[in-house]
């Protein structure tokens, strides 16, 4: 699972799901679905509830993301539109 903080979600999303940095965390795993993501108006918050995720364990990053996408579906289409 990879955890991050963009000012641009779309252009982020499409970065991974085309590999553009192939010596990057989601190129080498092939991580390509958007299955969460949280919007702030702060950048400032932003950070500190992207640390607050990373720190947690992997168990809880998947609570998170099955108790508001338990299909796991790709979201690029949702923020796309």
């Amino acid at each position: 699972m990879y955890t991050g903080v963009t000012n641009d979600l779309v252009r982020r999303v499409f970065e991974h799901k085309d590999r553009q940095n192939p010596n990057s965390f989601t190129a080498k795993y092939k991580l390509e679905k958007l299955v969460y993501f949280e919007s702030c108006q702060d950048s400032c918050v932003a950070i500190g509830r992207e640390k607050q995720i990373k720190a947690g364990s992997r168990a809880k990053k998947i609570q998170l993301v099955v108790s508001n996408n338990p299909e796991w579906k790709d979201l690029t289409e949702m923020i796309c539109s």
